[in-house]
């Protein structure tokens, strides 16, 4: 016979959370990771906060949520909230249960300093780098570098004189009329009133300008994984030097080497490499000028390899781009950009080591 329609809630639910995520949710084993990276972070965590007083949410909670906010594309803190007040998957993910309340919006913010203080993204980054060295995944021979523009929370409109104080009074105090046809704008004369550390820059010739951070990665060959990486800002070195930096942070037993993209064919860069025991695999620039790499390097068979893997890099941005929140980023000033940076290039490895796991040897 047809059920009745009575819309009426149950009271009480017998049923926990975990009961209710099926055995094979692709979000299980992702969780069952960041459970074993944040137990053995929770030293760092005792540091971080005081022995006395009322208790916070629990940083390993919040970084649950943030990792949900990134692998679901969630653009604010307080639709993050509303997701996990109805959303039970998300509720499972936390550890919350079905009667907890969750937690104002501006506990984010006010816990955000605390874990830049920390460190904490990047040693969960070092957690999940773990993790796959654990199942064997890591590659400590053939790497690739590339950045890429991150564009900053600020517009053009805010791009103005250092040495102007004054300015009239704006027509729409909520979006002003600005001006700056003809103007010749650069970063020693002006600076955003909204993002002081963001730059103005541009990817080439003939392409619009940006007020930017830059990306940073450094990605083993074989299966795709960061093993290094942060932001910076964009200025015109930052590219060469912050790849010197992370390249010199990847743990390496012998002599490696490391593809790049032609941006990267200056004489400095590679005698650079070459000081740290690192084979160039740069790829001919051509603008004419005299290339840095020479027969010694491009006559093996590897160099050949490492420019197709090269490629697979831009998988890792744009992932970032069109996934992990970071076309434009929702935080002001390097540290912060930083840190969710290397945070979202760690969510990035766990969804990787995941898949690799899964896949059929």
């Amino acid at each position: 016979m047809r059920g009745d329609d009575i819309p009426q809630d149950a009271v009480f639910s017998y049923i926990s959370p975990e009961a209710r995520v099926p055995q094979e949710h692709p979000l299980r084993p992702i969780r069952q990771m960041v459970d074993t990276i944040l137990v053995e972070l929770s030293p760092e965590f005792d540091r971080l906060y005081a022995r006395t007083g009322r208790p916070s949410v629990p940083p390993e909670k919040l970084l649950r949520a943030l990792l949900l906010q990134v692998l679901y594309t969630v653009r604010s803190e307080r639709l993050l909230m509303e997701q996990l007040d109805y959303n039970l998957l998300f509720r499972w993910f936390v550890g919350l249960n079905m009667d907890d309340p969750v937690w104002d919006p501006t506990t984010f913010t006010k816990n955000r300093q605390r874990l830049l203080d920390g460190e904490i993204a990047q040693r969960f980054f070092e957690g999940v780098l773990a993790q796959a060295r654990a199942r064997d995944l890591l590659s400590d021979e053939h790497f690739t570098v590339d950045s890429t523009l991150v564009e900053a929370w600020a517009s053009l409109k805010s791009f103005r004189r250092k040495d102007r104080d004054e300015a009239p009074p704006p027509d729409d105090p909520g979006n002003p009329t600005v001006n700056f046809h003809g103007e010749r704008r650069s970063n020693a004369t002006h600076a955003s009133t909204t993002d002081p550390e963001a730059r103005l820059t541009r990817r080439g010739a003939g392409r619009e300008a940006h007020l930017a951070y830059l990306g940073h990665v450094v990605m083993e060959n074989r299966h795709g994984l960061v093993v290094a990486g942060g932001a910076t800002a964009a200025t015109g070195t930052a590219e060469r030097d912050t790849a010197l930096h992370l390249v010199a942070r990847v743990q390496r037993r012998k002599r490696v080497t490391v593809g790049a993209d032609k941006g990267y064919d200056a004489r400095e860069f590679v005698q650079a490499l070459r000081a740290l025991g690192v084979t160039p695999h740069v790829a001919h620039h051509t603008s004419g000028r005299a290339s840095a790499i020479d027969g010694r390097t491009t006559h093996h068979s590897g160099y050949e390899i490492s420019q197709r893997k090269r490629k697979r890099i831009e998988e890792v941005f744009g992932w970032l781009k069109t996934v992990g929140l970071l076309r434009k980023t929702r935080h002001r000033g390097e540290a912060r950009v930083n840190w969710v940076f290397v945070f979202a290039t760690a969510i990035y490895n766990l969804i990787r080591i995941r898949n690799l796991s899964a896949a059929p040897a």
